[in-house]
């Protein structure tokens, strides 16, 4: 025997404010364009701030500005991305090229590109020049 669907007819209840247990209010009864009454409802996906619906928050104007994600030391001779200046200085003192760099590396390999160029050995006076001014720049000591 196939089976059958029950007809029950049972009023709807209006979840509305004010409103009674008869049927929910057609779009004719509403006060204004038909979509307009969806746009005022607080129903699934509706916020009731002003604001953009991802953050939440009144008045935002936009979203957040994305940063490049470096902290200022990163940004620096030592840090993780470091500018074509600092790139030429790690060269020439035979250090890696990207990623975070301490001091002590910087010094130790001065010192042994110093003692491989220095002039008192048999190195030129411009390679030395320019071996120290690799050092300077990636300590962060300037011409003052």
């Amino acid at each position: 025997m196939p089976q059958t669907l029950r007809d029950c007819r049972s009023p709807l209840v209006s979840l509305r404010p004010g409103g009674s247990d008869g049927p929910a209010a057609t779009p004719e009864e509403n006060d204004g364009p038909p979509g307009e009454a969806a746009a005022r409802s607080n129903g699934f996906g509706a916020s009731s701030s002003k604001g953009s619906p991802k953050t939440g928050k009144a008045g935002a104007k936009g979203r957040k500005k994305k940063g490049s994600g470096l902290s200022a030391a990163d940004r620096g001779p030592l840090g993780k991305h470091p500018d074509l200046d600092a790139i030429v200085a790690r060269q020439r003192l035979h250090l890696p090229l990207s990623g975070r760099l301490a001091e002590a590396e910087v010094t130790r390999a001065w010192k042994l590109a110093a003692g491989e160029h220095h002039p008192d050995r048999g190195g030129l006076h411009d390679t030395m020049q320019l071996i120290n001014g690799a050092r300077d720049l990636l300590l962060g000591r300037g011409l003052t």
